[in-house]
């Protein structure tokens, strides 16, 4: 099949025209063809020949891949970042994190969907007693995105809060809590987790909420360790990163930008709980997750 590609390509067999080729596609045509593949589609077929390249730098291609607020994401950029750049471009661009908010908060397009994902780190939430170092400390880590995650040694009132106002584009979007049960760190090149300080999440669930600015909540709970259920095959919520399903809201219009707010708490007082880092929170469409889980 290699070879029959090839000589559609050249249009040329053994030193003799065999007749019309992939190279004598219109480009036009090439570029409706386009609209209708994924990213990294076209910029495999781009390989092919002059006409497939051409259509694959045309910007009415490239536009159809961005989401339709493009220019939001654009605007936490300095103009020269962006200026003259041709819409493949400002693809490449968008699909690489773009920090804000003092650098506790990233966004970004999905390289093969093109729809807007964020992340928000721990610093950029509220977490109560976070700067009283008998309950937590900020551990550096490159296996963050933002390089360092709250760490709770010990605590009876554990609340995490967070809000994010943002214009989504339209769609259904999940909201994910990235936690880890145990402190980690590396010895002798090798990975290594404690879970001396590791306590308390199996004796009350931990409630996730989520509420939107016009009217949406969901919620759930769960316990972060159940060791009777897990010590059978190993507990296997300890010493790896776990991401927590809150709850899905719809996103109608990016114009007015929607507001949500967010929160994970243990508030029963009656026990101490510790040993859990909290990375980050994640906000990706509900299709993109989906694919994530089946991979």
């Amino acid at each position: 099949m290699g070879a029959t590609l090839s000589n559609l390509t050249d249009g040329v067999a053994n030193g003799s025209t065999i007749g019309p080729g992939l190279g004598d596609i219109p480009e036009s045509c090439v570029a409706c063809v386009f609209m209708y593949l994924t990213p990294p589609e076209i910029c495999n077929l781009a390989r092919l020949n002059r006409a497939f390249r051409g259509a694959a730098s045309s910007d009415s291609v490239w536009e159809s891949k961005l989401p339709s607020n493009y220019q939001d994401l654009l605007d936490l950029l300095p103009p020269e970042r962006y200026q003259n750049l041709s819409k493949k471009d400002i693809f490449a661009l968008l699909s690489r994190p773009i920090s804000f908010d003092d650098g506790n908060k990233e966004v970004w397009v999905d390289r093969v969907t093109g729809r807007v994902c964020m992340s928000i780190s721990a610093k950029g939430m509220a977490i109560t007693g976070i700067e009283d170092r008998r309950y937590w400390n900020w551990i550096p880590t490159e296996e963050s995105r933002f390089h360092v995650v709250a760490y709770l040694q010990q605590i009876w009132w554990f609340e995490v809060d967070g809000v994010i106002k943002f214009p989504f584009p339209a769609g259904v979007y999940t909201l994910l809590f990235r936690l880890h049960l145990g402190r980690f760190s590396k010895r002798l090149g090798r990975r290594v987790c404690n879970f001396e300080h590791t306590h308390g999440w199996d004796i009350k669930p931990v409630r996730f909420e989520l509420s939107t600015s016009n009217g949406q909540q969901a919620f759930c709970e769960c316990c972060l360790d159940e060791p009777e259920k897990d010590d059978a095959n190993g507990n296997s919520k300890r010493g790896c990163w776990i991401e927590y399903k809150v709850g899905e809201f719809i996103v109608s219009d990016s114009d007015p930008a929607i507001e949500v707010r967010f929160s994970m708490k243990q508030i029963d007082c009656t026990h101490s709980k510790g040993g859990i880092c909290v990375d980050s929170v994640f906000i990706i469409p509900n299709d993109l997750r989906k694919r994530r889980l089946k991979v």
